[in-house]
């Protein structure tokens, strides 16, 4: 056993999981898996930079992280930086802040390495069940971009495009620098017009129709698992390898993209730092669920962080 840990820092949220790994018999023994809501990516399909108080929000996380990875004794770390720090013209300043924290300089990787890693961490323990059939489409539902996989036992296909939760939301729900809430009929099919080329796009090198099991991941994906199952709190171990149907995703998204921000805070599943920006993360799934015809989704709560570690191991 190895023991390692895989720090993923995306749009929304930074994440740490820590875990001792086998590669010879394939198993991951979690000890310490944690997410912290930053919001990296606040304003950078606006202004093309990382925000001072996003920074400043990381590397907060980053302090708190440190010493969580000192404390378990980790021998190797890998920190992988997606589509905010891609994105943003003072991405440096963020690659010396982690620097000077962890002692690791981020590697802010392609959407193609982003999506391999997503892969891996999802189906790993998906291989051998009888009753989810191949090839695998893996969806990694992100803040400022989603990932598109097809796979049996490796990666045939994929692509990233810039379709994400709170791109989405800052883009086409903002007005005067607020969330509209609920947004405009306007606004929602605005946003769902960005999201079906986005598609067009992704099918132009992913093969999305063929997949024959959907597997989601990422926060808006578990999300709204758990407001299917009107879980009293957010439940890891529940949302793990549970299925949603497209109806109840269909109605879900429906309710949030109707309801108020005091509304969706009410849902005692919802984390606050998704509040704003969970309708348009559940209109990105209904519309591939839609687009691929796919009657269920597969939620896995392992995911591009999974296949962090392993890549470390």
């Amino acid at each position: 056993m190895t023991r390692v840990a895989a720090v993923d820092c995306g749009t929304n949220s930074i994440r740490l999981l820590v875990a001792d790994a086998d590669p010879a018999t394939g198993e991951l023994v979690e000890l310490d898996r944690r997410m912290t809501i930053v919001r990296l990516g606040q304003g950078v399909d606006r202004t093309g930079r990382l925000a001072p108080e996003a920074l400043e929000r990381t590397f907060a996380a980053c302090r708190e992280y440190a010493g969580i990875i000192k404390a378990h004794g980790a021998e190797r770390l890998r920190f992988v930086a997606t589509s905010a720090s891609r994105d943003a013209s003072n991405r440096d300043d963020f690659v010396r802040g982690v620097l000077d924290i962890l002692g690791v300089e981020p590697e802010v990787i392609s959407g193609d390495q982003e999506a391999e890693f997503s892969f891996t961490g999802a189906t790993k323990e998906l291989t051998g069940r009888t009753d989810l059939h191949r090839p695998f489409l893996v969806v990694d539902i992100g803040g400022g971009s989603t990932e598109f996989v097809v796979g049996d036992d490796h990666v045939r296909a994929a692509r990233s495009v810039d379709v994400g939760c709170v791109r989405m939301t800052e883009r086409h729900l903002l007005r005067d620098g607020a969330v509209t809430d609920p947004p405009t009929e306007e606004q929602v099919a605005a946003m769902r017009a960005d999201i079906e080329a986005a598609l067009d796009l992704a099918e132009r090198t992913v093969p999305l129709r063929e997949a024959r099991t959907l597997v989601g991941l990422a926060g808006s994906v578990t999300t709204v698992s758990a407001i299917a199952q009107e879980l009293p709190a957010y439940d890891s171990t529940a949302i793990h390898h549970s299925r949603v149907t497209l109806d109840r995703v269909r109605e879900i998204t429906g309710h949030l993209l109707r309801s108020t921000h005091a509304e969706r805070a009410a849902i005692p599943s919802l984390h606050p730092g998704r509040v704003d920006v969970i309708g348009a993360g559940a209109l990105v799934l209904l519309s591939i669920m839609e687009r691929i015809g796919a009657e269920e989704v597969v939620v896995s709560e392992h995911d591009i962080l999974d296949g962090i570690a392993w890549s470390v191991a």
